[in-house]
């Protein structure tokens, strides 16, 4: 995680470098050219300044005046008329011969820049035509030696050094600082993985905002706790399935020892063998809701829908399970109106209703009655299997679907059961996109709501 802190604080740190060298560039050049073209036109206001000058008075002693004034400046002058003959300058006009043997031509009144490449020349020179009673008399040359000019940028790039060291090493600490303050909270979670992938998931990360990161935490939190769900949920289940195999195998060996010895009555080992049939059929429902439960976990098995017309599903469903109901003197009332459809998975529906109404069947006392009421409410089919039995407490409820659970813990051999009926009861519903909600008060009955989209009326 150090490396990805050094990788992400040398990418920011070339990023803004980059950034920051070329606004000082470009700055730098705006400020030198600005300074550059201030000094041109300081020149030529002064050029124009003697050139007022000598407009009034264009005569050797007003020309020896000017040239007398600029020797004790920076800057030098030189005054030529027309034919760019020298009248009078305030230096040597060798080094500036080369600039004044070509008298201009066409000057506009307020003047021209004659040189302005300073970085090359050893000056920089501006021109004023003098103008007297309509004619132009002569020029009035301004120079300044461009070592000034070097001197003047020399200093701006110190300035510049100096502001670009500041700003590159508080560039420098700002990225070190955000680098870690970024990987921090991710270093967190790296240890927070690791954590959990050792089988700890007893996770905490820090709060770090509404952000990315925030979210990213959040996220490690939430898989901290469902993996912690889905362990302690896979040892129950894997417990839960150790005793339900054990007590019917335990069952099984014992009564078959007992089967075994030879001092047994004819009635006698019948018993035991109808014992050991009882246990077998119940080990064989244990593991077809198994691999039941297996096939809904991979979504290996398939809902194959079609119509079903539910008035003639349900007198089949009640035609079925009378009997039972009829050897337990109790009774079922089954209320569906004619040409109510559904789209639905005609075998899986029925495994639901099935499920429902053997618990039916078994927590319901003699005498007791289940009602099966269908009906269409906004396009959905309701279908309530209510019924007179034991009821369920209700601090029972919101675990009645999970897998093993069970309410009556000390359920004996002959309400049999493994636990598994509700869950798969729930999955197959929602694999149609339907609902299962209960309702049920303790010694008056339960009720079962299903609600299944897609009802038609014809």
């Amino acid at each position: 995680m150090n490396k990805l802190s050094i990788k992400l604080g040398t990418v920011f740190f070339l990023i803004i470098f980059g950034l920051e060298t070329f606004m000082f560039f470009f700055l730098h050049s705006a400020i030198v050219d600005s300074r550059i073209e201030e000094e041109l036109l300081s020149l030529q206001a002064r050029g124009n300044s003697h050139r007022a000058i000598l407009e009034k008075h264009f005569d050797s002693q007003t020309i020896s005046h000017v040239t007398l004034m600029e020797s004790e400046a920076d800057t030098d002058v030189v005054i030529t008329n027309t034919a760019g003959e020298i009248l009078d300058s305030s230096a040597q006009t060798q080094p500036l011969t080369k600039y004044l043997k070509s008298p201009p031509s066409n000057i506009s009144r307020k003047g021209r820049v004659v040189e302005d490449n300073w970085q090359d020349e050893p000056f920089i020179a501006t021109v004023s035509p003098v103008e007297v009673d309509g004619q132009i008399v002569g020029n009035v040359f301004m120079f300044q030696n461009t070592e000034s000019v070097h001197s003047l940028i020399e200093r701006l790039n110190e300035h510049f050094l100096l502001a670009g060291l500041i700003a590159v090493s508080l560039t420098f600490i700002i990225i070190v600082f955000l680098s870690k303050a970024l990987t921090k909270p991710l270093i967190k979670m790296k240890e927070a993985t690791s954590q959990i992938s050792q089988g700890d998931f007893s996770v905490t990360l820090p709060k770090t905002g509404n952000d990315e990161l925030g979210d990213l935490a959040q996220s490690i939190e939430l898989l901290a706790t469902d993996l912690n769900y889905l362990t302690q949920e896979r040892n129950d289940f894997l417990a839960s399935i150790s005793h339900e195999l054990r007590t019917p195998l335990t069952y099984i060996k014992g009564y078959a020892d007992i089967v075994h010895k030879r001092n047994l009555s004819g009635e006698e080992r019948e018993k035991y063998l109808q014992i050991i049939l009882e246990e077998t059929n119940r080990l064989s429902a244990l593991i077809k809701d198994l691999f039941e439960l297996a096939k809904i976990d991979k979504n290996s098995f398939v809902i194959q829908k079609r119509t079903i017309e539910l008035n003639d599903f349900f007198k089949k469903v009640e035609k079925k399970f009378s009997p039972a109901f009829r050897e337990k003197n109790m009774s079922l009332i089954v209320k569906c109106p004619s040409d109510l459809f559904l789209e639905a998975d005609p075998s899986r529906l029925e495994q639901i209703v099935f499920n429902l109404l053997d618990n039916s069947i078994k927590y319901s006392p003699s005498g007791a009655k289940t009602i099966v009421t269908v009906r269409k409410k906004k396009e959905a089919v309701h279908i309530i299997i209510k019924d007179s039995g034991k009821g369920i407490p209700k601090d029972d409820i919101p675990y009645i679907f999970n897998r093993f659970y069970r309410v009556d813990k000390a359920r004996t051999r002959a309400l049999g059961g493994s636990g598994l009926g509700l869950a798969i009861v729930k999955e197959l519903v929602h694999a149609h996109g339907g609902t299962i909600t209960v309702k049920s008060i303790e010694n008056e009955g339960t009720e079962f709501e299903l609600i299944f989209k897609g009802a038609e009326l014809r």
